[in-house]
Formats: structure tokens, sequence, C-alpha cells
């Protein structure tokens, strides 16, 4: 649920090129910056790929496909007001970031027009959470949430394809490494902590139809969950 802060600060002081973005519950966002010139540039690419040695390990632990990420579309006239307030995790692709039960997040709108977001789960019989910040980072797609859980790390990718703000929620997140695959995340939601089968295919659909691969899908564990946000 909660990127290792010396796994940070380790990767972060490796290269000027590569940093790391904690996004939704603490997961890792890879970017990378503009090169140098000449030999410069030389270097920096040999530090990059050798830096890819070090990545690998951790990539594996999600999602990987080769090329860039996909562009599903997102929720049209998309209502962040009624999006707000509880929901739990009915369904994932595989987080290295996320091993409880009783995954759930809650989001507030503030005065500020940001939004407090609160992640939960149940890790060996104690409740943990982490809260951060997300935003509407493109006005004219207010679906494609940004989130964000330090102040000193940008905000990563927290898109939603489709709700009906009562009863389910699909929400994805891609980065791309190094332009030569991306890692993504899916997250099947819902306002209560089980849904219907058919509303989690047709949501697996949805995912399909958008070029986002959902086979390796698991459903979330939401069954004893008696402690609460």
């Amino acid at each position: 649920m909660r990127q290792s802060h010396s796994t940070g600060k380790l990767w972060q002081s490796a290269t000027s090129l590569i940093h790391i973005v904690a996004f939704d519950q603490g997961s890792v966002h890879v970017s990378v910056q503009a090169g140098h010139k000449g030999n410069e540039g030389c270097n920096t690419m040999k530090s990059s790929l050798a830096l890819m040695v070090f990545i690998l390990p951790f990539i594996c632990a999600q999602v990987p496909h080769w090329g860039p990420c996909p562009e599903p579309a997102v929720q049209p006239a998309f209502n962040l007001k009624q999006f707000m307030g509880r929901w739990f995790e009915i369904a994932k692709l595989p987080a290295q970031f996320e091993k409880g039960r009783c995954i759930e997040t809650n989001f507030t709108l503030k005065t500020d027009k940001s939004i407090r977001v609160v992640s939960s789960e149940i890790l060996k019989g104690e409740l943990r959470k982490i809260e951060g910040t997300g935003v509407t980072e493109d006005l004219k797609n207010p679906a494609k949430l940004g989130i964000s859980y330090s102040y000193v790390l940008p905000y990563s990718p927290y898109w939603i394809l489709a709700t009906d703000y009562v009863n389910s929620a699909l929400v994805y997140s891609c980065t791309d490494v190094l332009r030569l695959f991306h890692v993504d995340f899916a997250w099947i939601l819902g306002r209560t902590r089980t849904l219907p089968d058919s509303t989690i295919d047709r949501a697996k659909e949805i995912f399909a139809n958008n070029n986002i691969d959902v086979t390796r899908m698991i459903a979330s564990k939401q069954l004893g969950c008696d402690k609460t946000l």
C-alpha cells in the first residue's frame, strides 16, 4: 500500500533522468526527462539502460506490456461531486503495493477544489492508511484526475473510464517506461463491498474494448472487514 521511502530516495539519487511518482495507493510511476546532446547524451542513454536492470525486478511485479500506453475513452460529462465519497475495491490488476484486504478509498472535495484522498487496507490485522491529494488535471476532460501521495512528487494519472456514481466505477492508470513498454493498473470499484457478476463482466468488457488487458485481473478480498476508515 505504501512505497518504501528508502527505495524512493535510492531511485531519485541514482540518476536525474528517472524519478518516482507515488499514485493511488502508493504505486510507482517512472518517467523520463530530456537527455543531453553529444557525448553527454550517450552517457545518459548508457545510464538509463543500466538503471533498467535495477527497475525491471520491480516492474515484473506489475503488468508490463510492450509499446506506449493506450488512450482509453473516459466517462463523458464526468461529475466530480457525484464521484466523491467511499469506494470499495472489487477487482484489480495485480499490484505489488496492495497486499492487504478490505481496500477502500474515500474522496472528499475540498474548498480549493482539490480532493482529499484517503486509502486504507487491513494487513496483518492492522488498519493501514495513506492520505494524498487529487486534482482535475485537464478541465476539458474532468474524468482525467491526478493523484499524489507526497507533496514533493508530481500527480500520477487516475482516469475514470466509466461510472454511474451510485454503484460502480472503472479506474485506469498507465505509465510509460522509457517509451519501450508500459505498466498499467486497473480497478473495478463499488459503493458496496460486492457487485453482481454481470456488473464485473461488463466492466471487464469495457476495459477490453479500450485495448486494456484485464485477463490477469483478480478479485479483491472484502470479507470480514470489521474495521473502517
